[in-house]
């Protein structure tokens, strides 16, 4: 099917107010139209009109100002229901549009996280007209007097509550779409925010628009959740910069320590929109770690043992990136048909016959790996590749205070070798020598999310792999 040829669709975004709340523009294309989808909810808020569909007749403006033929109150068109699951049937919906003026209503801003931005990624720009509604979140900044710019929003639409862990912050402002309040009350107290603020707004815009204090039941299934972060005493916060203590993860002592993960992470340089394959996951630190950077950053994590896949799942539910992707299996064998990585970092089981050489031919132009060796043989293997495509070179020693009976003395853990180089041109070849991986320009990747009714989505996202003992290295 070749969507691109498709007429112009109109995505209408419309309020809880429903009718009385639309501008002139929405009402003029919504009577116009010969067909109008939605969700049940969303298509009742639209009245019915006897009059047939069609272009709405202009002519010159009465005196008063108001238009000459304004349009009819609700709209004539066939009503065709969202289908469920959304994706997969989109295509076939939009091929059944085809030849006919349609609408397709939209909770508030169709582009905040909406259907609006689904059509876009579908259809392309040209194709899609937008007519946006004020959003849920605009509404509750509005009624609770906090500055849109401070927020940060968290859908929970089609997601789970961890993924709130990653926002949570003395002192932060959250808005959470989607949810339920006690579920998000348990969270706060399991993380120690249990004294935060919490207010749910629910039906804004309508006439039975409320706001309450608390985590109870929300009196309709439309509501935002309003967190005020307090953290309660002795809660440590977790940062999103790299390097997060050793004692965030659970772990068997497979785990890039905190120091050398802090490097790590440096070298492989995450930017909005990236993808990074983590092989020899262990404890998925990096994956995770790298996830955190921005909401949008998406990772594999392979690890070959079920056990620590498992408390790589688990570790990435606690530190709020429920959507890293594990992939059980070996590598290389378990990296076949992943998508092309933008960053690709090997903690463990370097030695593994091809394994650097799959990693080094799937990277996109301007990709950067980062290898971390800690026995002698995975060292001489990096050694190699350095001497064939250059990059940086470094060994990290850390020495930790410790008690010596009754004094204290340095104890050294094994040094890490790391070798980050950056991928240069398209052919995968001519890597430049004296680059750490973090510099050169490079394009991000935007993840695709699946949109939902209300200003919800789930996020696809991509993610880890094996383990070894270099994995278990400081």
């Amino acid at each position: 099917m070749n969507l691109a040829r498709r007429r112009v669709i109109t995505v209408v975004g419309i309020g809880a107010d429903g009718w009385d709340g639309l501008p002139p523009a929405s009402r003029q294309a919504l009577a116009a139209a010969e067909v109008l989808v939605g969700s049940p909810r969303q298509l009742d808020l639209v009245p019915e009109s006897p009059a047939p569909p069609g272009p709405v007749p202009e002519g010159p403006a009465p005196r008063s100002g108001g238009p000459a033929h304004p349009p009819a109150r609700g709209t004539a068109a066939e009503r065709v229901p969202l289908p469920s699951p959304l994706l997969p049937s989109l295509p076939a919906l939009v091929e059944s549009l085809d030849g006919r003026e349609a609408c397709v209503l939209a909770s508030g801003d169709p582009m905040f996280h909406g259907i609006g931005s689904t059509l876009v990624r579908l259809l392309g720009a040209e194709r899609v007209r937008v007519l946006p509604h004020v959003s849920s979140v605009s509404l509750a900044c509005a009624r609770l007097g906090w500055p849109v710019e401070n927020v940060e929003v968290v859908s929970l639409v089609g997601r789970p509550p961890a993924a709130l862990h990653a926002a949570l912050a003395p002192g932060r402002r959250v808005l959470v779409l989607g949810g339920s309040p006690e579920a998000v009350g348990r969270l706060l107290d399991e993380r120690g925010y249990g004294p935060s603020r919490v207010t749910v707004l629910s039906d804004l815009g309508s006439p039975a628009e409320s706001v309450r204090p608390g985590t109870g039941p929300a009196p309709s299934g439309l509501h935002v959740i309003a967190v005020d972060c307090v953290a309660a005493p002795g809660t440590e916060p977790l940062s999103r910069a790299s390097g997060l203590p050793d004692g965030a993860f659970e772990h068997d002592g497979q785990l890039t320590k905190r120091e050398v993960r802090a490097v790590s992470l440096s070298r492989l340089a995450p930017l909005p929109g990236e993808l990074l394959w983590d092989v020899g996951a262990g404890a998925g630190s990096i994956a995770i770690e790298w996830m955190r950077t921005h909401p949008s950053c998406a990772a594999v994590a392979v690890e070959s043992r079920a056990e620590r896949a498992g408390r790589i799942r688990r570790n990435a539910d606690a530190l709020g990136v429920p959507a890293l992707r594990v992939v059980e299996g070996k590598a290389p064998a378990a990296l076949e048909g992943l998508p092309a990585p933008d960053a690709v970092f090997v903690g463990g089981g370097a030695t593994a016959p091809g394994l650097i050489e799959t990693c080094w031919a799937a990277l996109r132009p301007g990709g950067r790996l980062v290898v971390n060796a800690v026995t002698l043989e995975s060292e001489a293997l990096v050694t190699q590749w350095y001497g064939r495509l250059g990059g940086d070179l470094v060994r990290l020693a850390v020495q930790r205070a410790s008690p010596v009976g009754g004094f204290t003395g340095w104890r050294a853990a094994m040094p890490v070798t790391v070798w980050s180089v950056t991928k240069r041109d398209a052919a995968g070849t001519g890597a430049e020598r004296d680059t750490s991986g973090a510099e050169a320009g490079r394009e991000g990747r935007s993840v695709a999310h699946a949109t939902g009714e209300d200003g919800g989505h789930l996020i696809g996202k991509d993610g880890n792999m094996t383990g070894s003992a270099e994995a278990a290295a400081p």
